[in-house]
């Protein structure tokens, strides 16, 4: 969990890095076997959406995680990473809203940004 919360905190501040909208951290480890953690965030249009999925990539794999999968980079309209303990959603602002995944996820334990650091 200890590396995996590190993993999160590397993200987020990637994503801050970038202007990322509305950052929500979700522990969801005791509530499916997914990930450790979903980490959740919007940009204002396609091009930061993107620059937020590339800075995440990079700060990440300079650290030695790789992700294993990327979907809808090309849209930009929901771009999911999966880096195994951690699976990252970057939205632009309609489709956040449309999916709401603080909803549906919302049996796991909410975590501060901050009480990552």
């Amino acid at each position: 969990m200890a590396e995996s919360k590190n993993m999160a905190k590397m993200a987020c501040e990637a994503l801050e890095d970038k202007k990322a909208i509305d950052i929500k951290v979700i522990d969801i480890e005791k509530v499916s076997t997914l990930a450790d953690y979903f980490i959740i965030a919007s940009g204002s249009n396609r091009n930061q959406v993107q620059a937020m999925a590339d800075n995440v990539d990079e700060v990440l794999g300079r650290a030695g995680y790789n992700c294993k999968q990327m979907e809808g980079y090309q849209t930009a309209n929901w771009i999911l990473m999966d880096y195994g303990d951690i699976v990252i959603h970057i939205f632009d602002e309609e489709n956040r809203l449309f999916y709401d995944l603080e909803r549906i996820w919302r049996d796991g334990k909410s975590v501060e940004v901050t009480d990552l650091r």
